[in-house]
């Protein structure tokens, strides 16, 4: 049984020394796990986010499961790591612990105690716990940090303080080593805390690392493309892309017609957005597949422009191009009830 808050209601402002008493844990760190009461306390702080070219808070727009805070994990200097505080966080569930979220609103007058706004209880996003992304660390250094996905768990509040504010206009950062982290990271959850729907994300994961091993192999080095979506707060992320030939890569877990319409629509949206940016190369969006769709999925794909890699029988790669798949374009005749008849 996870713990009530005890009192606290969504919108308090509260001291440390008012919180940790009631809901466990102890100390400054951004993430406190309080075992004895079966809770995690999260603490975030936008000016201290902003230091490292990062900053918490809601998403402006909700998707069709609701709302959602995006939380940078614990960690200032190198790669973050699922362990500690981020362990934490990533497993409450399954160790039947409460997300308890605050945000730093301010001091106590004329004193340097810090106050913190009560937000909610949370939860990790079951569909997707986190996102990996590209920022500084304290010595100035690039590197890659978690950044979950939290769902609000009864009543919260949100101040319009604390929503993101959306892109003015599309942005573009590359990253050769964050798809190959973005995978490590997603590997250590799936054995730290496992999930119904594991079996699907390590399909597609060890498909593109199969495939970004071959293209490495081939002097083709593939990074981690991230897209701030103008007019947006949340982002679009493709772990296998090609800055030489302007290639995003979508993996999916099955040649099925679910995963290819998935991955489909990730193209597309990547598409809408990449098309303002200049490249010396055209923009190639192809889907990677486990094995070779069937006909018609074939032909979905390349009416939409879309070009396609499977793993052939050998094991390596083939590649059917969008300009050159087997499709007609010639519209079929329509058939017309009211015509009259051939006489």
């Amino acid at each position: 049984m996870t713990t009530s808050t005890s009192g606290f209601q969504p919108g308090d402002i509260l001291t440390r020394a008012e919180i940790h008493p009631v809901l466990g844990g102890s100390g400054y760190a951004g993430i406190c796990p309080a075992k004895e009461k079966r809770n995690v306390l999260i603490f975030s702080d936008s000016k201290s986010g902003e230091r490292y070219g990062y900053r918490d808070g809601w998403l402006a727009e909700d998707d069709d499961l609701g709302p959602v805070f995006t939380y940078t994990g614990t960690g200032k200097r190198g790669n973050q790591t699922l362990t500690g505080g981020n362990a934490a966080i990533l497993e409450h569930a399954e160790k039947n612990r409460t997300l308890h979220l605050f945000v730093a609103v301010g001091k106590v007058p004329g004193t340097d105690t810090r106050t913190h706004r009560y937000i909610g209880t949370f939860k990790v996003d079951e569909r997707n716990p986190f996102d990996t992304r590209e920022a500084k660390d304290e010595l100035n250094q690039d590197r890659n940090v978690i950044v979950f996905r939290l769902r609000p768990v009864g009543p919260y509040v949100r101040e319009n303080s604390d929503i993101l504010q959306p892109a003015s206009q599309s942005r573009l950062m590359f990253n050769l080593t964050a798809g190959r982290f973005a995978r490590a990271v997603r590997r250590q959850r799936r054995q730290q805390a496992p999930r119904a729907h594991d079996l699907q994300e390590e399909r597609r994961d060890e498909l593109a690392e199969t495939f970004d091993a071959r293209e490495s192999a081939a002097g083709n080095t593939l990074g981690q493309l991230e897209l701030a979506m103008r007019e947006s707060t949340d982002r679009l992320l493709f772990d296998l892309y090609s800055q030489t030939s302007n290639t995003v890569y979508e993996p999916t877990s099955s040649a099925a017609s679910e995963s290819i319409k998935n991955a489909l629509s990730q193209l597309l949206l990547a598409r809408h957005h990449l098309r303002d940016f200049h490249h010396d190369q055209p923009l190639h969006l192809m889907v990677l597949t486990p094995t070779l769709p069937r006909e018609d999925l074939r032909t979905l794909l390349a009416e939409n422009g879309i070009g396609l890699v499977y793993r052939n029988d050998s094991g390596d790669f083939s590649e059917i191009d969008a300009n050159t798949a087997p499709f007609s374009n010639t519209a079929r005749p329509s058939r017309c009830v009211d015509c009259p008849l051939p006489v």
